[in-house]
């Protein structure tokens, strides 16, 4: 938390809800989906941008490890909060993540052969005020990106 004022729990102004198969031709459209709904708060172009890169690296993740080699659901919601707090939740039914703490490590990946980077939640916690994640094996994992805007 960047300026220490309350990101959980903010009351939700406005929510969206949207599903979409983990097909990797669809990351870009949850990127746009869920940058056009906060636009509505006027944020500055880099906080739409900081939106659009978490969103980017969370969906990946489901495509790439939640779902391996297979195409099961994404759902994304996003909550607009009083003080220009922005929820996202991404969520998918896919494997889970067995140690969730490990893999929050930067460099740490399951998908070596194909030269992933291991830095996807790195990537959404240098881009958002707080990431929670939560996961079990055989279940799926949820991600929770929270944003603070600041607008125009």
């Amino acid at each position: 938390m960047k300026d220490g004022k309350k990101l959980v729990g903010a009351r939700v102004v406005n929510e969206m809800s949207m599903r979409l198969p983990s097909l990797s031709v669809n990351e870009g459209m949850a990127r746009a989906a869920v940058s056009a709904f906060c636009a509505q708060l006027d944020p500055v172009a880099t906080d739409i941008a900081d939106i659009k890169c978490a969103v980017s690296e969370a969906v990946t993740n489901c495509i790439v490890h939640g779902y391996r080699n297979t195409v099961g659901m994404i759902y994304i919601t996003v909550k607009l909060c009083e003080g220009g707090v922005v929820r996202i939740e991404i969520k998918d039914r896919g494997c889970g993540i067995e140690d969730v703490g490990q893999a929050r490590q930067p460099l740490y990946t399951t998908d070596a052969e194909n030269e992933r980077s291991g830095m996807g939640f790195t990537v959404m916690e240098s881009f958002c005020d707080k990431v929670r994640v939560y996961s079990k094996c055989g279940k799926g994992t949820t991600v929770t990106l929270f944003k603070r805007l600041n607008t125009k």
